[in-house]
């Protein structure tokens, strides 16, 4: 009986220290659990102040891969930036609800044969796309997407339209970072010339642009375009059509560089004219995308 009272005792011992440590455990679970969510919110309201301070264009990220770090420019060797930030124009023009292609009509015209109408000229709030978006405003008869990355370029032997050309784009872009903080200001001397430079000051923001770039072929990849956020899916084709794209891939290791490119390439050989005609489409990106990859 003694015995049987002393197993019965223990029992009732063992539960409630179970029971006390299980209470302790929950306390100490619910004041864990406090600091944490704060530190996300925290997080979350620090990437809010940020954005508004860093939020960029796409001319502005296609810029920023293409620059050198410490030297503030890009290489002199690179001749296709030039038409690739007019393509980020025109794109970025179409994403914000500026600019669209006309009705394709009965007869189905190509994207690249069909003209690009002014969808609304109210101002964009960037002094570079207010100004293609008076040129293309202004123009009559409209031009197709080809055209306008010419003209806007300066590509033609057209006198009559050289005045279309957007002059000293790099340099506006860059003065747009500096004022975002991305970018700071020096004078560098080349021998025979002095020449303003850009070098980087804020890599955070850099680094998370390369990041996200990186993530849409490698971990985040979703192997449908019309799956991926149109802004980035055209950022990785501008950047590519810009020769800026392997600056994001550099640091990668061997195997992620090759699965990173491969699945490039199948956005690259993908068809605009099929992908252009699926639903939540904004076909003027497809028509930009047509014209650097046909």
């Amino acid at each position: 009986m003694t015995s049987l009272t002393q197993r019965s005792s223990g029992l009732v011992q063992r539960r409630t220290e179970a029971s006390r440590s299980a209470a302790a455990d929950k306390e100490r679970g619910s004041g864990d659990e406090d600091p944490e969510p704060r530190r996300g919110e925290e997080q979350e309201e620090d990437d809010k102040g940020d954005s508004k301070e860093t939020r960029l264009t796409l001319m502005e990220e296609v810029l920023l891969l293409g620059l050198k770090d410490r030297e503030g420019y890009t290489s002199f060797w690179n001749d296709c930036i030039s038409s690739g930030l007019r393509g980020c124009m025109l794109i970025e023009l179409a994403l914000r609800g500026r600019l669209q292609l006309e009705a394709c009509g009965m007869r189905r015209k190509s994207l690249l044969a069909r003209k690009v109408i002014c969808k609304s000229d109210a101002p964009a709030g960037d002094v570079l796309l207010d100004e293609a978006l008076k040129h293309i405003k202004e123009t009559q008869p409209p031009e197709t997407v080809q055209s306008w990355i010419e003209l806007l370029s300066g590509e033609t032997w057209n006198p009559l339209k050289l005045h279309y050309q957007l002059r000293n784009v790099r340099e506006r872009l860059a003065k747009n970072l500096v004022e975002k903080g991305v970018l700071t200001t020096e004078k560098q001397n080349f021998l025979l010339f002095d020449m303003t430079t850009h070098p980087l000051t804020n890599n955070n923001i850099k680094q998370r642009l390369i990041k996200r770039v990186q993530e849409a072929v490698l971990e985040k990849w979703v192997n449908d375009p019309h799956r991926m956020d149109k802004r980035l899916l055209a950022l990785i084709f501008l950047a590519h059509s810009s020769d800026v794209l392997e600056n994001a891939f550099a640091p990668l290791l061997d195997d992620q560089y090759d699965l990173a490119m491969k699945r490039v390439r199948l956005l690259l050989d993908l068809d605009p004219e099929v992908e252009s005609m699926k639903t939540n489409t904004n076909e003027l990106v497809w028509a930009v995308m047509a014209a650097f990859t046909k």
